[in-house]
């Protein structure tokens, strides 16, 4: 029998991708199929037990419409402490504001920048 241990940083970059999905309201098959991945390798990841490259997270933030810098750092790719959080990564650290509020903000703020004709990613660092 196969047995796959995964580590905290993989569950924590699990966890997280399945509540950035949950915010954009996307299946975890639309997510799997927008950034280009099968469902079972995305349940895996969401669940810690596949370790996902750079370039599957990097699909991964374009498809969730957050910067790869973030998903980057939750992953243990980069260390960024030095960097500003982005409009996404400020708005999800809010604790006073509540998950219906954070989704209120940041369909808000993806739908002025789209107004605006600039992408959400061009607010964000350069990926």
């Amino acid at each position: 029998m196969l047995m796959i241990v995964s580590d905290s940083k993989q569950s924590d970059l699990g966890e997280f991708i399945r509540q950035q999905r949950e915010r954009a309201n996307l299946s975890l098959r639309r997510l799997a199929d927008a950034a280009g991945i099968s469902n079972p390798y995305l349940s895996q990841i969401e669940r810690g037990i596949r370790k996902p490259s750079a370039e599957i997270l990097k699909r991964l933030s374009r498809a969730l419409e957050i910067s790869a810098n973030s998903m980057y750092s939750k992953a243990g790719l980069i260390d960024d402490d030095f960097e500003s959080p982005s409009v996404f990564d400020a708005i999800d650290a809010d604790a006073s504001l509540t998950s219906e509020q954070k989704k209120v903000l940041l369909d808000l703020y993806r739908t002025m920048s789209r107004a605006n004709g600039l992408a959400a990613e061009n607010d964000q660092s350069k990926e």
